[in-house]
């Protein structure tokens, strides 16, 4: 009996396809793990500084340009709001409009969000710092400021939209991003206090006299007066131009980090 079970046993395996028979010898074999994308200390940090710009901007302008068209500028205070408020408003009406253009372009060679911040720096830093500048013509600065500050906002949507999209393209691993938010959020709450700090310093400076003898301080104080109205004016002009091109600075120096630092996932 043993004899016959054992010949039935190997011709019921005899009969068995030879793909069954190679599939129930091999051992299962394990799937390749895939391997994560994970972001270094460099990479989290050259990517949250690219939100430093929009901070550093919105907080210069958001406290200083009232103050800068009234007083430095001398635009009338009807010009000044018109003027703050069509800018405001361009504001909220960029940021869907950027968004649906960004979501139809074609992917490129440097990505599909990179492109937008590359091309829009140059033009923002530009617009930026004309609008701390006084023209010549005193009938046409409503028109300059309306002009560069809707130009700017433009601008500065059109980089900082893309750069909080690159969030989701920087890496395939939700810790790693959320990572990256943290130190991003981190340096853009800096860079709220550095935008305002550079501005109120530099501008502080030029509008505070120094003397230096607190006994004549009297006489040098009466003798102030009668050149204040127009040197300080003018070195008022000069700190806040001052204080552009070092908010200027802060903001090529933060992009072209960016730029280098960090690369678009497909």
């Amino acid at each position: 009996m043993a004899k016959g079970e054992g010949a039935e046993s190997g011709s019921a395996a005899g009969l068995l396809p030879t793909s069954i028979l190679q599939t129930t010898e091999r051992p299962a074999q394990k799937e390749p793990k895939k391997k994560k994308q994970q972001l270094s200390v460099c990479n989290k940090l050259c990517y949250a500084l690219g939100g430093a710009p929009y901070q550093v901007t919105g907080c210069a302008l958001g406290f200083f340009l009232q103050i800068y068209l009234l007083d430095v500028a001398q635009v009338g205070p009807f010009s000044a709001s018109i003027i703050l408020f069509v800018g405001r408003a361009w504001d909220a009406i960029t940021d869907p409009l950027v968004g649906l253009c960004i979501s139809k372009s074609p992917w490129t060679c440097l990505g599909r969000l990179m492109p937008w911040i590359i091309f829009s720096t140059p033009l923002a830093v530009i617009a930026y710092f004309l609008i701390w500048f006084v023209p010549d013509f005193p009938d046409g600065q409503t028109y300059w400021y309306l002009l560069f500050y809707c130009l700017f906002e433009t601008m500065v949507t059109c980089f900082h939209v893309p750069y909080s999209a690159l969030t989701m393209f920087i890496s395939t691993e939700q810790t790693e991003r959320d990572s990256a938010t943290a130190y991003r959020m981190t340096v853009e709450v800096l860079g709220t206090v550095l935008g305002t700090a550079i501005q109120g310093q530099i501008v502080g400076q030029a509008d505070t006299p120094c003397f230096q003898d607190l006994n004549s301080s009297t006489v040098a104080s009466q003798s102030a007066n009668h050149t204040h109205g127009t040197t300080s004016h003018r070195e008022t002009q000069k700190a806040y131009l001052l204080a552009a091109g070092v908010i200027v600075c802060i903001y090529i120096i933060c992009a072209v980090i960016l730029i280098l630092g960090v690369r678009e996932q497909r």
